[in-house]
């Protein structure tokens, strides 16, 4: 059980049928033999090592992040309002 993750060690039982499956470039072990509920625990537990490594910002860096999309949000919705506002005056103004 103290096999990695991942791991591409070969099967060391010398069987016959480890070695046809080696030669068809089939992965067995353990990763062939599970159930939809295996790959799926062993998915979520991948997922979950990923996370593990993800750089994840100070409360700071996070305040800072979030007033500048706050901002930019708020720009962006003074921008169409003044351009729909531009838009409904011209189609005022064709069709009377």
């Amino acid at each position: 059980m103290t096999e990695a993750l991942g791991s591409t060690a070969t099967p060391e039982s010398g069987r016959p049928e480890d070695e046809v499956a080696a030669r068809k470039g089939r992965r067995g072990g353990k990763r062939g033999k599970k159930g939809p509920l295996g790959r799926l625990a062993l998915f979520y537990r991948q997922v979950v090592a990923e996370l593990r490594k993800v750089v994840w910002p100070t409360r700071s860096q996070l305040s800072t992040y979030t007033t500048v999309v706050i901002v930019f949000v708020v720009i962006v919705i003074g921008l169409v309002t003044v351009i729909d506002y531009g838009f409904e005056q011209a189609v005022k103004y064709v069709f009377g």
